[in-house]
């Protein structure tokens, strides 16, 4: 369920919220079926860089696009309105790249006169230069931005028509009680009511959108589409109570499959981290052994349906992902070279302890977990099991010397947005990695693959930028070894015939931007 239905002004649990929002509203490019970045709400647009260095995009809108009241027109200064607002929001860290942003939030924060902060705002890099253009300059060059604008709803448009001079309490119940049409959208989709209790959102369909669902013979839109929050959902799928369920137990996939289970590949990665500062594991060769002795293949059989074992971090269905050529360089099993890495260093007569997360998911971990352990054993590692219901902070807890207490644990990454950089970031210095790697080689390798990250994010030559990615995978996996990559994981639902067009999005949120009903459908519409 959503925490919020005030896309500008967000909230840190922002997660919950993007099946509503990519429901309703559009961003400035979308993801075409390869994930490229395509033309969304702007038709087309430039890029250049000024004399200071900064990037500077113009944005030209498309001019037949309407809010869903039928008659409010998409302008340029409603990415103004709403952008202003995100920049003060409770997420204003994504917005922090926009030129001057820093610098309204600081006088935010410092208490300064609504004057003042204003005046910054005013003079933030983001400008409409008519009704149907907008600029945006960003303070470096950053070659994710327009991958980000696709999905990452604070870059979405505000209506400013309806907003423009409300108090702050008048602009909340606005968003937080739907009514009368409001508030308005711009996706195939609107939210006509969101019952908090009982934690159900009632779409209803926008035939005011540009953006409408492609329909075939016979097929139409669904009118509604009920979100609802459950506990029994399988159970309501079996009783023929709602037409989509998540599989959301690995468990649940043992067995027969039904007919109706679907899959999407993720752009996710699972993977192994290391406590590079805690012995053995230290030690590059012995990081890399054990990259070199998991059978990716065996680790993963008859767990899922479906499954993609992989050595690399980024999915294959990312832009920018690594060859063929480049993966096959990287560690990968060998357990022959495992063993030889491992001969006479010190320090493996100690079991080695796998935190993993406890409780249900659709990553089989336990079963990934046990099998690692009968793994490693073969090249004279022991391994211990410990699945923690308080994972995140045993991750980062520290022994008494001083590195953290972990010697490896298991977790999944998912992308933000889909460009490499998503990735990336973990791993960096204020990174939440809890590897330590940052201390490896006194520094060096960390800022070396900082450096690699920077030029790649201020590159505007594409194939040059995948060339600097593939560097720094390769120092993070192969030279450091810092993470062990296993696979990339799909996520599974089951849906009802009826329902055509209704998927998973590569970002792990239900998608509706394609649903319609087939011709045989009953009347009273989709109730995923």
């Amino acid at each position: 369920m959503p925490t919020t239905l005030d896309w500008s002004y967000s909230d840190p649990a922002s997660w919950s919220n993007y099946p509503v929002m990519l429901a309703t509203q559009k961003g400035l490019t979308t993801l075409g079926p390869d994930n490229s970045v395509q033309p969304g709400l702007a038709e087309r647009w430039e890029r250049e860089r000024d004399a200071q260095g900064h990037d500077v995009y113009t944005f030209h809108l498309r001019q037949d696009v309407k809010w869903s009241d039928g008659t409010t027109p998409l302008t340029a200064q409603d990415f103004v309105f709403g952008w202003r607002r995100a920049m003060l929001g409770r997420e204003r860290g994504e917005m922090a790249e926009i030129a001057g942003a820093r610098q309204a939030v600081e006088l935010q924060e410092r208490g300064a006169p609504a004057e003042q902060v204003q005046a910054a705002l005013e003079r933030t890099g983001v400008e409409a230069l008519d009704p149907h253009t907008l600029r945006v300059t960003l303070e470096r060059p950053r070659s994710y931005f327009l991958s980000r604008l696709a999905n990452v709803y604070l870059f979405f448009p505000a209506p400013s028509a309806d907003l423009a001079g409300k108090s702050d309490e008048e602009i909340r119940d606005y968003f937080d009680r739907p009514r009368e049409g409001r508030p308005l959208a711009l996706g195939p989709y609107r939210v006509e009511r969101w019952d908090r209790a009982g934690e159900r959102v009632r779409l209803v369909y926008n035939p005011a959108s540009a953006f409408p669902p492609p329909l075939g013979p016979g097929e139409r839109p669904a009118p509604v589409v009920t979100l609802m929050k459950s506990e029994i959902g399988p159970a309501l799928y079996e009783r023929g109570r709602v037409d989509f369920v998540f599989i959301d137990s690995a468990l649940a996939l043992r067995g027969e499959r039904p007919d109706d289970l679907h899959y999407e590949p993720l752009l996710s990665t699972y993977f192994i981290a290391l406590n590079t500062e805690r012995p053995p594991l230290n030690r590059p060769e012995v990081r890399r052994a054990i990259a070199h002795a998991l059978d990716r293949d065996a680790l993963l059989a008859g767990l899922l349906p479906s499954v993609r074992p992989s050595n690399v971090l980024l999915p294959p269905d990312l832009p920018g992902a690594a060859t063929p050529e480049e993966a096959a360089r990287l560690p990968h099993f060998d357990r022959e070279r495992a063993r030889e890495e491992l001969r006479g260093v010190p320090g493996l007569d100690r079991p080695l302890r796998l935190v993993f997360r406890a409780g249900d998911s659709f990553v089989p971990e336990v079963a990934i977990a046990e099998r690692i352990a009968a793994q490693l054993a073969t090249v004279g590692i022991t391994v211990t099991l410990d699945a923690r219901s308080d994972f995140s902070s045993e991750v980062a807890r520290r022994t008494p010397e001083g590195p953290r207490a972990y010697d490896m644990y298991m977790r999944r990454l998912g992308a933000d947005y889909a460009h490499p950089n998503t990735f990336f970031t973990l791993f960096e210095r204020e990174g939440n990695h809890q590897t330590g790697w940052e201390t490896q080689g006194g520094g060096e390798p960390m800022a070396r693959f900082e450096r690699l990250l920077e030029e790649a994010d201020a590159e505007a030559d594409a194939s040059r930028a995948r060339t600097l990615y593939a560097q720094a995978q390769a120092l993070l996996l192969d030279e450091q070894a810092v993470i062990v990559p296993l696979y990339h994981p799909d996520r599974y639902y089951r849906s009802r015939p009826k329902l055509r067009g209704l998927d998973v999005d590569p970002f792990n949120f239900l998608a509706l931007k394609s649903l319609r009903l087939a011709p045989e459908a009953a009347e009273e519409g989709a109730r995923p």
